[in-house]
């Protein structure tokens, strides 16, 4: 994948590599709870409420975890920060395997996402900078990929686990991977070189532009609202899924195995879509890569919906993966076109926070619903709606790129 990456060196491919590995991690811990739900609630009694609120903990520490990750990024670099963040959640999720109650894994699961949070804007950055404008979807895309990879061995191991305490194997491994890779990032992950020259730069001038400055001046207001909105309505029915789906298929009658097969085939989909969809976006251009993507993620939806024994559920997952998951890839690509070097790590870091009030409200709302006696396929097919409205704003984002590139503006 990183071999896509022309004009770069063997650092900054060794700069994807390591930030893919990353990725892979924290797509695995992401998918933990949804792979370890069903035995915890059983182990801990949880209803189906108590359920969400354990899914959305994770998700509500990833929303300042990201705002102040990707500030500090901009302020401290990326590499430092990207090293602080990977152990807090190294160190959490293997916290997560010794909770108790309730309580106590909802306290766990907040600040694992603490640390996810601040990871995202610093591998986005990262691989934002190790590449040229002309490859830096592909870039972003080969990183995003070990999300769903991650995601789907972690639907493996839960696929192994055979008594009721096994669902603490998951954390395990969520746990002691990034403990590993922390010293590999200290040894061998280089610090961005455009950050380090627009660092400069910016000290010798006024120094490092504030928040407001970074997400609204130059013309960029209309690019981070339309960004924000795509995010949130993509990321709600994201992580609707992620969490909810093996739920969802045991609701249908299926087995705990297949539950995770057809998991595992919407990550797999995932890892494909994400470096698909990214560098058809870099050969064939923004506006006709992300109207497909919107449109498979919307026929997608309905397959699912529709499906009923596990061979269609199994392909309606695996389709829901490669465009969902590939089209946040794309989102993830566009917000490190949208802003420039000295802050990006700022602009990124804001949308992925936004994007992650959409992470939490899609496990919360889902789990309420369900609680109340709404199928499955009902609430796949009302996401349908939220998907139109985030791809109407994702074209907008282009259409701003067209116009400031009209205009001879530098955004990049």
């Amino acid at each position: 994948m990183t071999s896509r990456i022309s004009g770069a060196g063997g650092n900054n491919k060794a700069t994807i590599a390591l930030c893919l590995a990353v990725a892979l991690l924290e797509g695995l811990d992401l998918q933990s709870a949804g792979v370890a739900g069903p035995r915890m609630a059983k182990e801990f009694s949880l209803a189906l409420s108590q359920m969400g609120w354990a899914f959305s903990a994770g998700a509500i520490g990833l929303l300042p975890g990201a705002a102040l990750g990707g500030r500090l990024a901009d302020r401290l670099g990326r590499k430092r920060v990207l090293m602080a963040s990977v152990t807090l959640f190294g160190l959490f999720s293997l916290a997560t395997t010794l909770v108790w109650s309730f309580e106590s894994l909802v306290i766990a699961r907040f600040l694992t996402g603490l640390g996810l949070g601040a990871a995202m804007p610093n591998l986005i950055a990262l691989c934002s900078e190790a590449a040229g404008p002309q490859q830096r979807s592909t870039a972003v895309g080969a990183m995003y990929c070990g999300m769903p990879f991650g995601a789907a061995i972690a639907a493996v191991i839960g696929m192994l686990g055979s008594s009721p305490a096994s669902w603490r194997d998951v954390f395990y491994v969520g746990g002691l991977g990034p403990i590993v890779m922390v010293p590999l990032l200290g040894l061998f992950l280089r610090e961005s070189h455009q950050f380090v020259a627009a660092r400069a730069a910016s000290t010798v001038r006024e120094g490092v532009p504030g928040v407001s400055e970074a997400l609204w001046g130059q013309g960029r207001a209309r690019t981070t609202i339309a960004l924000w909105i795509s995010y949130l309505g993509t990321l709600i029915v994201l992580y609707f899924l992620m969490n909810w789906l093996p739920s969802m298929v045991l609701s249908r009658g299926l087995t705990r195995v297949q539950s995770n097969i057809v998991l595992m085939m919407f990550n797999i989909g995932g890892g494909i879509g994400a470096v698909a969809i990214a560098t058809i976006m870099d050969r064939f251009g923004r506006r006709r890569t992300v109207i497909g993507m919107y449109a498979g993620i919307a026929l997608a939806l309905a397959a699912l919906a529709s499906a009923g024994g596990a061979v269609s559920m199994a392909c309606g997952g695996l389709l829901c993966g490669l465009f969902l998951v590939g089209g946040q890839s794309v989102l993830y690509a566009l917000a490190g076109h949208a802003y420039p070097t000295e802050v990006r790590g700022t602009g990124v870091g804001a949308a992925v926070a936004v994007g992650r009030l959409g992470s939490i409200l899609g496990p919360l709302v889902a789990g309420q619903l369900f609680a109340l006696g709404q199928s499955a396929s009902m609430l796949v097919a009302s996401s349908i709606p939220l998907c139109v409205i985030a791809a109407l704003a994702a074209l907008t984002v282009v259409g701003g790129f067209a116009q400031r590139n009209a205009t001879g503006a530098q955004g990049v």
